[in-house]
């Protein structure tokens, strides 16, 4: 049953792999992959012999022996742990998105193009660098990688300079989106489920995740795409709406507040993005003027509630993406409870070569988590990263799991494919996988490598 379970998940991570060649959004394999893996476990659950506890995070001892409604009782518990910790992952993506939402509702990122100045094609690399690798920080790689290629398509007219740019974003912003517990989804999940904290995280990976961004940068300076200047309309830039600036600075420092309330209060991640959701809306409503209602069950409110920027934000989250990180946290949350994860890490353990580096008593090598990083940017970091947390037991704060937040955040700049964001800049500039995989791609190869080196420097001495 177990070799059934793993041929299911592997055609499954097949058909999300190849997402753009079967033309299937990949939301579909991954939640058919989630209720059939679950589905398959409750109907051969007399079957199995072992059965891995993750909140123990062991195995369940004399499971073998317990009969047909206590292991039915085993698995229900289990569903609804994982359950639980995945909804905590969503839950504090939808509030962030909403936030991000509500501050383009105001046209608040148009803020930005006010900071460019210049038209050297150089130092506008190096801005538009430094601002995805600080924006990824704060409301993720994904959405800094939107934002920030709208406001090129408004100052590049020439579409070679901006595939350029584009290139060069993507790995400032999956860059960027490491060192942060907010910044990328994977970096989230390892801070969500307390195998990072806040501090450990930007003291171990801020200057690799900042040389990872530098180096290619620098490289990319040099190339005759950034020489020269370019022509852009002299306008002032600024919001359409005279409260942008202010709702950019508030929902920015809305997000950015979330991991000081988990600091301070020791509470999941998803109540402080609540809290600031719900301190961005109130301002959003004082400034829209017009009455809000989050939920459009009340028929009787008035036209103009449903133009408010509450309902507007919420109408625009990527719900597909929310979804499909259902599907796939769960489906890898199958595998982990039947202890396949685990015995797989053991096993690896136990045949590392000498090239690895001692971690708390264990042999864990380094290669094998670049290797994870360059793997990213093949399939999706997402259910790679979701795998090791089932797989290793190291403590909190412990360097692996630093090593892998980097790996997994910046290893899939490394193809367009890779990433979320090289995703979705593949769709707005219509980017060539070919072009980008000969043009950028050993710049974001560089890069990666440079980074994993800086943070095995830091490890061993610091």
């Amino acid at each position: 049953m177990e070799t059934i379970l793993i041929i299911i998940f592997v055609l499954g991570y097949l058909a999300i792999t190849l997402e753009h060649t079967l033309k299937i959004d990949k939301l579909i394999p991954a939640l058919a992959m989630m209720a059939i893996l679950w589905a398959m476990m409750a109907f051969g659950i007399d079957g199995f012999t072992s059965w891995f506890d993750s909140a123990k995070h062991g195995l369940i001892e004399g499971f073998a022996a317990l009969g047909h409604e206590d292991k039915m009782h085993v698995l229900e518990e289990s569903l609804l742990h994982h359950l639980g910790k995945t909804s905590e992952i969503l839950v504090f993506l939808l509030g962030a998105m909403t936030i991000v939402e509500i501050i383009d509702y105001f046209d608040g990122f148009a803020t930005i193009k006010s900071f460019i100045k210049t038209r050297s094609k150089r130092k506008i690399l190096w801005i538009f660098a430094f601002l995805a690798f600080i924006l990824s920080a704060i409301i993720d790689n994904l959405t800094a990688t939107i934002v920030l290629i709208s406001i090129l398509q408004k100052i590049v007219r020439e579409r070679n300079d901006r595939l350029w740019y584009a290139g060069l974003i993507i790995i400032a912003a999956n860059a960027g989106g490491a060192w942060s517990p907010i910044g990328d989804v994977t970096t989230t999940m390892l801070w969500i489920g307390d195998k990072v904290s806040t501090g450990k995280l930007i003291g171990y990976l801020l200057l690799p995740s900042l040389l990872c961004m530098l180096v290619p940068t620098f490289i990319a300076s040099f190339l005759p795409a950034f020489k020269g200047e370019i022509d852009f309309d002299e306008d002032n830039g600024g919001p359409k709406s005279s409260y942008g600036s202010k709702m950019l600075y508030l929902g920015l420092s809305a997000i950015v507040f979330v991991p000081i309330f988990k600091t301070v209060t020791h509470l999941p991640p998803y109540v402080g993005m609540m809290l600031s959701l719900a301190v961005v809306a109130t301002f959003a409503e004082i400034y829209s003027n017009s009455k809000i209602t989050i939920s459009s069950v009340d028929i009787d409110s008035d036209a103009g509630s449903h133009s408010g920027p509450v309902h507007s934000a919420l109408t625009k989250i990527e719900l597909p993406s929310i979804l499909f990180f259902l599907g796939i946290l769960m489906a890898v949350a199958a595998l982990e409870s039947l202890g396949l994860l685990f015995n797989f890490a053991e096993n690896l353990k136990q045949g590392m070569p000498l090239i690895g580096t001692e971690i708390a008593g264990t042999q864990i090598s380094d290669l094998v988590v670049i290797l994870l990083g360059v793997g990213s940017a093949v399939i999706d970091n997402v259910p790679l990263v979701a795998a090791s947390l089932g797989m290793f037991s190291e403590p909190q704060d412990n360097p692996l799991w630093h090593f892998i937040a980097y790996s997994a955040g910046t290893g899939g700049s490394m193809l367009i494919i890779g990433s979320a964001a090289g995703v979705v800049a593949m769709g707005m500039e219509k980017i060539d996988f070919f072009w980008y995989l000969k043009k950028i791609a050993w710049l974001a190869f560089i890069g990666f490598i440079s980074g994993a080196i800086c943070f095995i420097v830091m490890r061993y001495f610091f």
